[in-house]
C-alpha cells in the first residue's frame, strides 16, 4: 500500500495531542507518541491484514496493546482509518464514554483486548495464535509492549511458552524508549540487552530504529515469514517523539496539554492550533 508515512505519523501525532487537549484532563502521551511510526508501517503498509469496514472480519489479524496506557497512539489510528468516528475520540476520558485512559475490548471500535495492569498482553496474545495454529488459521497476532513491561514475570512466562509451541503467527514488538512511570529502566537500559534476552528465550529477533519506516517494514516483513519460532520487533524509540520539549522528558509520560502546550505542540509538528 503506498502512502506518506512521514505524513500519516504526523497527523497521528496531532490527534494525540487535539485528543488528550479536549478531554480536559492528564492523559498518557509519551509512550502514544514513541510508538506512532511503527504503528503507522504496521497499519499502512499491508503488514497487518484488517477491514476498516468489517472489524470482525475472521481472516483479521489481530493488534494487542499491551502497553494500555498508551491507548491515544492506537485511539488515533482506528480513528485515522475509520473505525472510531471523530465523535466517539472526542469523548476520550469523559464521564459515560467507552473510550479511557486504557483500552477497553471493543471489536467494533478495534479493540481487541482489555488491558491495564502491563505484562498480560503476551499471554492473551498467545492464546489466540495457539488457537490459530490449532486450526490451521493464518491470521496473525501482533503484541505492542513496553521495555519497561519487560520487567514483568509474566511476559518472560509467555515468552518461554509460545517458544515451545512454536507459535510463529506470534509477533511481539517492543517500544525500547527507556522510561518508566518512575523513571529510567535501569533492568533493560537498552535494546541490545533487551534484544539477547528475547533471543536466550527462543524468538526470532529484529532490531530496529523505532522511527526509521524501512527498517521498521524490512522487520515487519521478516517477523511475517513462518520458520516454527515467534518472532519479536525491539524498536529502539525516544519517549515523547515529535515534540521536542517531550522527547526524553519523563514529566510527559502522564501529563495534561494546556491551551499554551497545544500550541506549542502543534507549532512543533509544522501545524497551526
Amino acid at each position: 500500500m503506498e502512502c506518506d508515512l512521514e505524513s500519516i505519523s504526523r497527523d497521528l501525532r496531532e490527534t494525540i495531542i487535539r485528543t488528550a487537549f479536549a478531554c480536559g484532563q492528564a492523559a498518557h502521551l509519551g509512550g502514544a507518541l514513541s510508538m506512532t511510526d511503527i504503528l503507522a508501517v504496521l497499519y499502512w503498509r499491508g503488514a497487518m491484514k484488517y477491514r476498516p469496514k468489517e472489524p470482525c472480519w475472521e481472516e483479521r489479524d489481530i493488534f494487542i496493546l499491551s502497553k494500555g496506557h498508551a491507548v491515544l497512539g492506537h485511539l488515533a489510528v482506528l480513528n485515522r482509518i475509520g473505525t472510531i468516528s471523530d465523535e466517539d475520540l472526542k469523548t476520550f476520558q469523559t464521564n459515560g464514554s467507552k473510550l479511557i485512559a486504557h483500552p477497553i475490548k471493543n471489536l467494533e471500535y478495534g479493540i481487541e483486548s482489555s488491558n491495564g495492569s502491563l505484562g498480560q498482553g503476551l499471554s492473551y496474545g498467545l492464546g489466540i495464535a495457539v488457537g490459530y495454529l490449532r486450526r490451521s488459521l493464518a491470521n496473525k497476532v501482533f503484541v505492542m509492549m513496553g521495555d519497561g513491561e519487560c520487567n514483568e514475570g509474566s511476559v518472560w512466562e509467555a515468552a518461554a511458552l509460545a517458544a515451545e509451541l512454536q507459535a510463529d503467527n506470534l509477533i511481539g514488538i517492543v517500544d525500547v524508549n527507556r522510561l518508566r512511570n518512575d523513571g529510567a529502566n535501569s533492568l533493560f537500559p537498552d535494546a541490545e540487552r533487551l534484544a539477547s534476552v528475547w533471543r536466550s528465550f527462543g524468538w526470532d529477533v529484529h532490531e530496529v530504529d523505532g522511527h526509521d519506516f524501512g527498517e521498521i517494514e524490512a522487520a515487519l516483513r521478516g517477523a511475517l515469514e513462518r520458520k516454527e519460532t515467534p518472532s519479536v520487533i525491539v524498536a529502539n524509540t525516544v519517549k515523547g517523539k515529535g515534540i521536542s520539549f517531550m522527547e526524553n522528558n519523563n514529566d510527559w509520560h502522564h501529563n495534561r496539554i494546556t491551551e499554551t502546550i497545544l500550541k506549542e505542540s502543534l507549532s512543533e509538528l509544522g501545524l497551526t492550533p
